[in-house]
């Protein structure tokens, strides 16, 4: 791997404040860094060249997780994975985060990396935001301006492409109570436990009040060309006594509704990432891993919403 090279300026905000001031004036010349383990790699890839590198880390402000019957559950941006998954409110209000954290990379990683860090990389194969798609999350975005809230399945656009304007912060994970009867699961596939997933599959099923209905249902896939809602897949089920055969009828679809990794790609280093993404492994074969993937998620989630 090669060293960094190119020359830039490392700032180091204490205060969102501060941050965002930067983010103003330098724009589309700077980049955010949170955790770092993906920015210094495109940086030691040559994949880009910041002029300005600003270092969040230090503000304490956005490391926190708080819950009240009326927010609900909120995440600073700067949470590590590590923070998340020993968090014992966590653990016992929304244990499917903490399930999803424990493997998430290596605990040298989960011990640095920010939850926020990980969604504004816009990853097409990775965690969290499938589950957090189904979880009905969104995330707070602030300016100088003000601030706005946009759902997570909104918030992916493309191959590592958020909807981040070049003056803006990811400042908070939002994510509401489930509502009774509800089971979540989430599967993942990569060759080694610690590395990124070739591709994964969040599922939330809710009963009716007998218990042998879909009320509700949310699929996401992590694949391509984005973390996306498999909705084509959900109306497979939707209304329905789920069985097993509707299971796998409904990972056939989601595997056909899964775009590839080179639909959407934008130019430069983006493009290049994708190309990189796609040697791994085919798209073929990834839609094979999805269509065993939504099943064995179903199956989870179906049996979590029935025990609850």
């Amino acid at each position: 791997m090669k060293n960094i090279t190119q020359n830039f300026e490392y700032l180091a905000p204490k205060t969102v404040e501060d941050a965002l001031s930067l983010l103003s004036r330098y724009g589309d010349k700077c980049r955010i860094l949170a955790g770092g383990q993906d920015l210094l790699l495109l940086m030691r890839r040559d994949l880009i060249a910041p002029e300005y590198v600003i270092d969040i880390k230090g503000i304490s402000d956005l490391d926190y997780i708080n819950f009240d019957d009326k927010e609900d559950l909120r995440i600073g941006a700067l949470t590590t994975h590590r923070t998340l998954e020993k968090s014992p409110l966590v653990k016992n209000r929304y244990s499917i985060l903490s399930e999803m954290e424990q493997n998430l990379g290596s605990i040298e990683l989960r011990n640095w990396g920010t939850i926020g860090g990980s969604l504004c990389i816009g990853r097409p194969c990775g965690d969290p935001a499938p589950l957090l798609i189904v979880l009905n999350g969104s995330v707070k975005i602030a300016s100088l301006t003000g601030e706005r809230i946009t759902s997570i399945e909104s918030f992916n656009l493309a191959p590592f492409e958020v909807d981040l304007r070049p003056d803006e912060l990811l400042v908070e994970i939002q994510v509401p109570n489930s509502p009774p009867r509800n089971g979540v699961s989430y599967k993942k596939f990569s060759q080694l436990e610690e590395d990124c997933a070739f591709t994964a599959a969040a599922v939330s099923i809710t009963l009716n009040h007998e218990k042998n209905i879909c009320d509700d249902i949310k699929i996401a896939l992590s694949m391509a060309p984005t973390a996306m809602r498999a909705k084509k897949s959900e109306e497979v089920l939707k209304g329905k006594g789920i069985n097993a055969n509707l299971l796998a009828e409904a990972g056939q679809v989601a595997s056909e509704e899964a775009g590839t990794l080179t639909e959407q790609a934008s130019k430069g280093y983006k493009k290049k990432l994708v190309k990189i993404l796609a040697k791994e492994v085919s798209d073929q074969y990834r839609r094979e891993l999805m269509q065993v993937l939504v099943k064995r998620a179903g199956e989870e989630a179906l049996e979590r919403a029935k025990r609850a």
